[in-house]
């Protein structure tokens, strides 16, 4: 394991530990519509960054929480990528579906990631050229190859309005496939695709911190990640359809529009 990778987890479960603590003792505010900020946010973030800061001091770091943009320039091509609480709706509803998600990209490219769900415990982490893990057992993508046979992961904007291709989208993709879940946390959607137990996952509102990590954890269970019309994936403007297989990338694609 590599010193960033080493760090990057210690981050992240020093974070979830802060998350754990804060359950039930926070304060919610709206950022936007249905786009909520807790205490326990900004509190977890403030934990991660001292951490990578501390241990790599000529990083940048991007967060969701607080200004927008870098909260750190150094010129560095390294940058840290952070959500410090990925599924805050589930987790102010007490919800158990939310993760800590940590990238870091060299120069655009996303080469060590780790997602940590707090409350099971569940450490998933992938850098480039190693495989991905969860916990320390090596994880890979399912076999599937068609949308009949897939469980598919989505997500939606924290607004949609009637019409929208986004609903579009989603029938499209409903009508063909086994099953869709919208189970509120990209990162962990990513997660359970690098692990086999979802077979593709999709969005195109995301923010970089919402797919940084998973990105990385898919490419390196095996899997597929593109953006939208089939783009490379660019985790600085991240339309992302995540797929086990070319073949199911292919199939999603083609129900997929390019907005």
């Amino acid at each position: 394991m590599s010193s960033y990778l080493t760090s990057c987890e210690k981050a992240a479960r020093a974070a979830g530990e802060v998350l754990i603590e804060w359950r039930g003792k926070f304060n919610v505010r709206e950022k936007g519509k249905s786009d909520l900020v807790t205490d326990a946010d900004l509190a977890a973030q403030k934990v991660i960054e001292e951490i990578l800061a501390a241990d790599f001091p000529d990083f940048e770091f991007l967060g969701e929480e607080g200004p927008a943009g870098l909260s750190r320039k150094t010129g560095s091509p390294f940058c840290w990528v952070v959500d410090p609480l990925d599924g805050t709706m589930n987790y102010v509803h007490g919800l158990p579906n939310y993760a800590v998600s940590i990238g870091l990209a060299e120069a655009g490219k996303v080469i060590t990631g780790v997602v940590y769900d707090p409350v099971f415990d569940r450490c998933f982490k992938a850098e480039t050229g190693c495989g991905a893990f969860l916990n320390d057992e090596k994880i890979e993508v399912s076999t599937a190859q068609k949308l009949d046979e897939s469980l598919i992961a989505f997500s939606f904007p924290t607004t949609v309005a009637k019409g929208s291709p986004v609903i579009d989208d989603f029938i499209n993709v409903l009508t063909q496939c086994q099953g869709i879940r919208r189970l509120g946390s990209a990162a962990l959607n990513l997660a359970a695709v690098a692990a086999g137990h979802m077979d593709a996952y999709w969005a195109a509102f995301n923010k970089p911190w919402d797919v940084a990590a998973g990105a990385i954890l898919v490419e390196e269970a095996g899997g597929t990640v593109l953006g939208f019309g089939g783009q490379p994936f660019d985790v600085f403007d991240p339309k992302i359809v995540a797929t086990a297989t070319p073949q199911l990338q292919e199939e999603m694609q083609a129900q997929i529009s390019t907005y």
